[in-house]
């Protein structure tokens, strides 16, 4: 399975989401039979470089939110 492939929710993965979109219009029945699954492959491949890269933006993001958190908890203690 894979989640929705809408373009602009996976820009990174833009032209392969086209491609594998193109090859199941194609061959319909060769679909089933492995006909797509390089493309497949790919995708799969794609959408979890584009998960670490969100994955790592957002664990910096809890960083810097941890701090500013931290710092008003020492200011609102020291008064």
């Amino acid at each position: 399975m894979h989640p929705p492939l809408t373009l602009h929710r996976h820009p990174m993965c833009a032209e392969i989401i086209e491609l594998f979109q193109k090859c199941h219009n194609d061959h319909p029945y060769g679909k089933f039979l492995g006909e797509c699954t390089d493309l497949k492959i790919k995708l799969d491949k794609c959408f979890r470089q584009e998960k670490a890269i969100k994955r790592k933006a957002n664990f910096e993001e809890s960083k810097k939110l941890k701090e500013r958190l931290q710092a008003y908890r020492k200011e609102t203690a020291e008064t």
